[in-house]
Parts: C-alpha cells; structure tokens; sequence
C-alpha cells in the first residue's frame, strides 16, 4: 500500500522567528586574536615594506625567513665587483678607441699584441681610479676628515676638472700633434673623458661639455 504524501504547501508550514542571539560558540575572528593571528600579519607587513625600503630588518624578525630570502653580498664584494664591471667597460671602450684611432690613419697592419698590453693596462689604470674615485655605500668618504656633506662636491669637482681636462687635452692634440701622438694619447683620453662625463651629475655634466665646445669654437679647432 502506497504511503501518502504529506502536503507541504506554503499554507501548512509552520512560520518561526530567526534565532537572533548571539553565537553560542568562539568565532574564526575571536579565534584568530587570541593566537596572535593578526600581530604576525602585522609583523610580516612591516618586514616587507623595510625590505622593499631598503631598511635592514631587525634579527628576531628576520629568522623566520632565513630559508626563504637569500642574503645579500658584502659591501666589499659587492664593490670590488662594481669596480670590475666599470673597468672592463672602460677597457673595452679603449679596446675600440685604439682600433679605430688606428683604422683612420690608415696602419697597414695593426699589432694586435700591442693593442691588448694597451688594453691591459687601461684595465689596470681604470680599475685603481674607479675603485679610488667612483661613489660606493661601503666608501662614502674620498678625504678622510672631510664632513659628509662635502664629500659629493669634491667628487663632482675632481670629475668635472678631468672631463674638461681630458676633452680641451683631446681637442687639442688631435688638431695640432701628429699621428704618432694622437694614437699613443687619444685612446685613454677618450675613455678618461666618457667616464668624467657619466659620472657627473647632469647639470655639471652639460657644463662640461659646454666648456669643451668653447674651447673648440675659441681656439678654431674642427672635428676631424
């Protein structure tokens, strides 16, 4: 025999209030302050945005992350690295300069041995001024004793008088000197000159060149 179905219409249920007392139980959010959940978060906020700042994170707040961040270089390191990279860039470029100063005069052959013991020493020269003179973190002062605040115009200054140096030197020898000199001098005076010039800040830098070209137009020079 077939049960019967019970009629649940919307007329025969029964209409109750929702139960509007509080939980009876803790809730995820008072769960999660009382282990702390939210300081951690905090924590881990704050770690982030020193990092991202370049503000060293202080070592209980460092630890949990050990296995996860990667530890930097030694400021040493990182600036003898730094000196390498310029250098070699430096060398390169006298590399080229000493090519092409050489292409214009027409050698008949070049002596490749000589144009590397050139380079070579460029590299040496360039390494010992950029690691002197070129601004790091871990060697903020060029004269010791001077306040901190001098040491930048000192640099701009030294970088400034050799950019104009080596450009007015440049100009000159190549107008006036025969082709022996201009190939012996032209190629580390070259790459004195572009070196002065991007390490000057932009103002000093149009300066110099500016002093460069006065030079040229007063003196009747031309660009060969």
């Amino acid at each position: 025999m077939a049960r019967r179905r019970r009629d649940k219409s919307p007329s025969n249920l029964k209409l109750r209030q929702p139960d509007r007392s509080g939980p009876s139980e803790k809730t995820l959010l008072q769960l999660a302050e009382e282990r702390g959940l939210f300081d951690q978060a905090k924590k881990r906020e704050d770690e982030i945005a020193k990092k991202a700042a370049g503000r060293p994170i202080s070592e209980p707040a460092r630890g949990g992350d050990e296995d996860g961040d990667a530890e930097g270089l030694p400021p040493a390191v990182e600036r003898v690295l730094e000196t390498l990279l310029w250098s070699v860039s430096l060398a390169m470029l006298h590399f080229t300069l000493d090519v092409l100063v050489q292409h214009q005069f027409s050698v008949d052959r070049i002596v490749w041995p000589k144009v590397v013991t050139r380079t070579a020493q460029a590299l040496l020269v360039f390494g010992l001024l950029i690691y002197a003179l070129h601004p790091h973190p871990s060697s903020p002062s060029l004269l010791p004793g001077l306040p901190a605040r001098y040491q930048p115009i000192v640099r701009q200054g030294i970088f400034f008088t050799a950019s104009v140096c080596a450009g007015c030197y440049l100009i000159h020898i190549t107008n006036m000197y025969g082709y022996l000199a201009v190939m012996k001098r032209a190629p580390s005076l070259g790459c004195l000159w572009v070196w002065s010039v991007i390490e000057l800040e932009l103002p000093w830098a149009v300066l110099s060149l500016a002093g460069a070209g006065l030079f040229l137009w007063m003196n009747g020079y031309s660009i060969k």
